[in-house]
């Protein structure tokens, strides 16, 4: 390593003394530097993880050389997914979230300078790069043992890398990722752990595991939620996208929802069977099948795929809100590619990429080809269902570069079957459209919902917390509902719907409402629906339901519609799952029912507590 390019990087005089006593430090001036640091001094085409722990050594994970990229296997089937409870914070900022001293009983400090020590005995990786893209991102650098060089890729392609080398400003990180994997042995119980040490002027990061979920990916995102805390703006958990029509009628619709609620797929066409056409829902007692024929469909040009900044920089004044993703890649969960042609531009990708990708919890053979619809299977002997590939963002067909105004912003709830016999929460109809200040209750409950493919925990019905980005969030969850109702209401020509996925009801849809909901809402030019064929939903929670919706003079079956028409479910059925939907928002609404919530806030509430119509909620925030 040249030393001017150590020089260039701000490092305070702490870390300059540690780095300096380092056995070897290397800052790659590209991608390809480090993806050829992953397989070792000897470029071999497999290579393992391994730390000496209380004097052996213990494998982590295994890397291998396919054609198309590495590929990462960890050796439990708990490193395969995030833990929602890793995070814990170490300073005495403002936080709701757990303490470190409270959960372990001592201050972070100590075991801080054993990280640095431990990291100072090590040959080292440093990354440099933005937090939030280059444009209006925040540098930041990741240390990382050099053994461990596969995160660093990873992370390279996930954020906005940047070659210190052709910096001329002094480049001083405003977030540090620390990588010290041995630490979840020896002082956690196995378990993965991000600690966030929020300094006065940098924000640090110390990851004590090698799945980059909770520290690479969204240990970035509680850094820009951070920043944005302190200059009151919100980086949104949702994907994005402009939808062209075949008639050139565009709009741009952002989905947000809990990890599972379909993000990823809004991005993707729509999926046909094999005589081309859309299947809508399979009854889950029956097998009856319904389909809709569909000829073109819109275009899609993606936005973001899980992060969706909005800083104030961005934001116009024609009443939308104003959008750019926050990543330079997207960490792609690929478990709905179960064969070939699934999802056919994301395979395309992933089969022959423009440079080598990363791969996690796929199977990988040396020399040959990561396939995306062959996954890793857990020691149960059941398919992964979180294999991952990143994709720079570069490589997206048709992606969008520069901000935009978004039209529609649904959120997405991934819903269990509901019948009569068996009452649950999924009641919602294929789309819902609902004023403001019901969206604004959702994305303060935010239900992780049923059968979650990405994290650990997954059974039931669970808040994922304020914005659904709760879970990543440093700070206090009620200056974040402020914050969020502020962005609402601020954007008045932004409208606002519900999409259920997996199921409506007794049918199993999987994700087909929302992409049925997308190319009908495209063909309308956004929520242009006449009042008349809107009805207040039987849940005041929904909003309105649609009376009729029809698409390519196909009509969309009422029992779709309106969940308490179906025979199996019933309107005894339906009031059921409504109380249970209705309870739940109940429990999780009092955690924001405090004196520092804004005042329209607490109306918001204090209407939902009295039983209010969706009428009431319109009253409080027009449509």
């Amino acid at each position: 390593m040249r030393k001017n390019l150590i020089e260039k990087i701000g490092f305070s005089q702490e870390l300059k003394e540690i780095l300096q006593g380092c056995k070897h430090i290397t800052i790659p001036t590209s991608r390809a530097e480090i993806y050829e640091m992953i397989f070792g001094k000897e470029h071999t085409d497999c290579f393992d993880v391994t730390y000496r722990i209380n004097g052996q050594q213990k494998k982590e994970a295994y890397v291998v050389r396919c054609r198309n990229g590495a590929v990462v296997n960890y050796t439990e089937d708990y490193m395969r997914r995030r833990d929602p409870d890793c995070m814990v914070i170490a300073d005495e900022k403002p936080t709701d979230k757990q303490r470190f001293e409270k959960v372990y009983g001592y201050k972070f400090g100590a075991l801080r300078t054993e990280t640095l020590l431990w990291l100072k005995e090590r040959e080292l990786v440093i990354v440099p790069f933005k937090a939030g893209g280059k444009e209006y991102g925040y540098p930041a650098i990741l240390i990382c043992p050099q053994n461990a060089s596969f995160f660093a890729y990873a992370l390279a392609n996930l954020q906005a890398f940047v070659n210190i080398d052709k910096e001329n400003a002094p480049f001083v990180p405003r977030a540090i990722i620390y990588v010290a994997p041995p630490f979840r042995h020896t002082h956690f119980e196995g378990k993965q752990v991000c600690v966030h040490n929020r300094l006065e002027q940098c924000h640090e990061i110390f990851s004590y595991n090698l799945y980059p979920g909770p520290s690479a990916k969204k240990g970035v995102y509680s850094v820009l939620l951070d920043i944005g805390e302190s200059e009151n703006w919100v980086t949104a958990h949702a994907s994005a996208a402009r939808i062209i029509t075949p008639y050139e009628n565009e709009i741009v619709m952002m989905h947000e929802g809990a990890s599972g609620g379909g993000k990823s797929e809004m991005l993707e066409k729509e999926h046909r069977v094999a005589d081309g056409r859309i299947l809508l829902g399979t009854h889950t007692i029956t097998g009856g099948k319904n389909y809709i024929h569909m000829g073109d469909t819109c275009d899609i040009e993606p936005i973001s795929d899980d992060m969706a900044m909005c800083p104030p920089a961005i934001q116009e004044n024609d009443g939308k809100l104003g959008i750019i993703d926050g990543e330079n890649g997207w960490f792609l969960r690929v478990d709905g590619i179960t064969e070939y042609g699934t999802s056919p531009e994301h395979e395309k990708i992933a089969i022959h990429p423009k440079e080598p990708l990363i791969f996690f919890n796929l199977q990988g053979v040396a020399g040959a080809t990561c396939l995306p619809w062959e996954h890793t299977l857990d020691s149960n002997g059941k398919p992964c269902p979180n294999p991952r590939v990143v994709i720079p963002r570069y490589m997206v067909d048709k992606i969008v570069t520069e901000p935009v105004g978004v039209d529609v912003r649904s959120f997405g709830v991934r819903m269990p079957p509901a019948t009569a016999q068996h009452p649950s929460y999924g009641i919602m109809g294929l789309m819902h459209i609902i004023p403001p200040a019901l969206a604004w209750l959702w994305r303060l409950v935010a239900p992780r919902g049923h059968n979650n493919p990405s994290i650990i925990d997954s059974s039931g019905m669970i808040s994922e917390g304020v914005g659904s980005y709760w879970p990543f969030a440093t700070g206090q969850r009620v200056r974040q509902a402020n914050l969020l109702l502020e962005q609402i209401i601020s954007c008045p020509n932004t409208k606002y719907i519900l999409l259920p996925n997996q199921h409506i009801g007794v049918y199993e849809v999987g994700f087909a409402a929302e992409w049925i909901a997308r190319e009908y809402l495209a063909r309308r030019g956004g929520i242009n629906v006449k009042r008349q064929n809107l009805e207040p939903a039987r849940c005041s929670l929904l909003g309105y339901a649609l009376k009729e919706m029809k698409i390519e003079r196909q009509n969309i079956r009422s029992v779709f519609l309106r969940c308490e028409l179906q025979e199996m479910l019933g309107i005894e059925g339906y009031d059921k799952g409504a109380k249970i939907l209705t309870d739940f928002f109940a429990k999780e609404l009092q955690k924001f029912d405090t004196p520092q919530l804004a005042p329209l806030g607490k109306e918001i509430i204090s209407c939902f507590k009295n039983g209010g119509t969706v009428e009431d909620y319109c009253k409080l925030t027009p449509m």
